[in-house]
C-alpha cells in the first residue's frame, strides 16, 4: 500500500459520515482533551506551523523558524467549541493554538483577520 492510500485509510477512521471528527482529539504530550467527538470538520488547508515546543519558545521573533507545512486539519468556527486549548501571543496576524494544560504546541492556527476559523493539525494531536 502506498503512503497516500495508507493516510486516507487512517484518516477515514477519524471522520464520521457527516465529515466530522468521530473520536476525541487529545494532546500528544499530556493526553488532555482538546475537542469532543462530532465538534470539528476535516479541512484541507496548507498552513505553516513552527516545530512543537513549550509556549515560551513559540513567540520568539527569530528570522528563520523551523516547522512544517501541514494540510489536514480539524476546523472549528467557534473558540468555545474547544474543551481545552490555549493561545500564544500574536505572531503577526496569527495566534498559535497550544494545549492549555501542558502548553506544548503549536497544535493549531488562528488568523486574527477571521474570528470564526480555528485549525487543529491532525499530525499534532492524538485521537481516541
Amino acid at each position: 500500500m502506498d503512503q497516500e492510500s495508507k493516510e486516507s485509510t487512517d484518516r477515514s477512521s477519524l471522520v464520521s459520515d457527516d465529515g466530522k471528527n468521530s473520536k476525541s482529539v487529545l494532546c500528544q504530550r499530556c493526553g488532555s482533551k482538546v475537542l469532543c467527538p462530532g465538534t470539528a470538520v476535516l479541512a484541507e488547508k496548507e498552513l505553516f506551523l513552527p516545530s512543537m515546543r513549550k509556549k515560551s519558545g513559540l513567540s520568539s521573533t527569530e528570522a528563520s523558524v523551523d516547522g512544517d507545512t501541514l494540510t489536514a486539519h480539524w476546523f472549528v468556527d467557534d473558540m468555545y467549541t474547544f474543551e481545552n486549548v490555549g493561545f500564544t501571543n500574536d505572531v503577526g496576524r496569527i495566534k498559535y493554538l497550544i494545549c492549555a494544560d501542558c502548553e506544548i504546541g503549536p497544535i493549531g492556527w488562528h488568523c486574527l483577520d477571521d474570528k470564526k476559523s480555528f485549525y487543529i493539525a491532525l499530525d499534532r494531536v492524538n485521537h481516541a
